[in-house]
């Protein structure tokens, strides 16, 4: 694919921000799909089921486009990079840990990512530590440290402090695929590689649920269909692949300053799905995360200053 058909699957900063905003709001419901989803299958497996329902609808989508085609040699990194980083590694982690922790506790542990991806894109990348992005980061990350409250967490648990490890570690190599695939260049489009992204974590994941879980047990019941219909269609292959495209239209840090929203969004779904308490300390951490969000994206009114890219070569990098 030539550098003018990638240049097409870039966003205005307008409708990048509005699909930032429709992918928090599916991921932070998916929070609580997930949470159900174990009572009907081990956690490994879980994710196998929804990778792999996520290949074959995303593969029917792109065989009608005609775009099933094999990703460029150039693009083969990233494939793999995002498919064990994001799609098997953060997702397994993050199922072994709803094992032991609430949904509405696991996706503000998962989202800690943007503590990561700051330093992680200064170091690699050299993007600007703004006094704007260092106050949004800082509100965001005291909101989710009023929501995780670790006073209430029984420490003496074995099991919870192993949920809330694997949890923190899922949200480390997430930060390292999003700084990743912001420093690659790119060659194909996010649809073109999101089949062979879908189908290696699926593959990936799989292996990984025989070798640990054994043959899957499933208590395959309507709600157990609709549950994973949720997590393989809506909440996985149209939001990755939304994301890819809001990769390449924002800024790493803005990205995962939006995607913020996905712990608001998880909180309050799991409450209204899940039962779980919401009281003045929730609230407080919740304007706390929307007010560092809005810090974030909104631009400063002084001139910015550009963010180092790296050169394109036949399609501009994306993050």
């Amino acid at each position: 694919m030539t550098g003018n058909a990638s240049e097409t699957t870039k966003l205005a900063p307008a409708s990048a921000l509005a699909l930032l905003l429709v992918i928090a709001l599916s991921w932070g419901m998916s929070w609580p799909v997930n949470k159900a989803l174990l009572t009907y299958v081990s956690p490994i497996w879980a994710v196998s089921t929804r990778l792999t329902l996520a290949a074959v609808v995303f593969g029917l989508i792109a065989l009608v486009a005609g775009k099933l085609r094999l990703p460029p040699r150039q693009d083969l990194p990233m494939v793999a990079s995002l498919a064990v980083l994001h799609m098997s590694v953060f997702a397994v982690l993050t199922s072994l840990g709803l094992v032991h922790v609430s949904a509405g506790r696991t996706v503000l542990l998962a989202y800690t990512t943007p503590l990561w991806v700051f330093p992680l894109a200064w170091l690699m990348m050299g993007e600007a530590l703004t006094v704007q992005r260092l106050i949004a980061i800082a509100s965001g990350m005291v909101g989710l440290a009023l929501l995780i409250n670790p006073f209430a967490i029984q420490w003496s648990d074995s099991g919870v402090l192993t949920g809330h490890a694997l949890i923190l570690l899922a949200a480390v190599c997430w930060a390292v695929s999003i700084v990743y695939t912001r420093m690659h260049r790119w060659t194909a489009s996010p649809f073109d590689l999101l089949f062979w992204q879908l189908l290696l974590g699926a593959v990936l994941t799989t292996a990984a649920a025989f070798l640990f879980e054994g043959w899957p047990v499933i208590d395959v019941t309507p709600h157990f269909i609709g549950l994973l219909i949720y997590g393989g269609t809506i909440s996985t292959s149209l939001a990755y692949w939304a994301l890819s495209t809001v990769n390449r239209s924002l800024p790493a840090t803005t990205t995962a300053l939006g995607l913020l929203a996905v712990p608001v969004f998880g909180v309050m779904s799991s409450m209204v799905t899940l039962g779980e308490t919401f009281d003045l300390l929730t609230l407080a951490a919740l304007l706390l995360i929307v007010g560092g969000i809005a810090i974030g994206i909104i631009p400063s009114r002084g001139k910015a200053t550009p963010e180092p890219r790296p050169t394109p070569s036949r399609g501009n990098s994306g993050a």
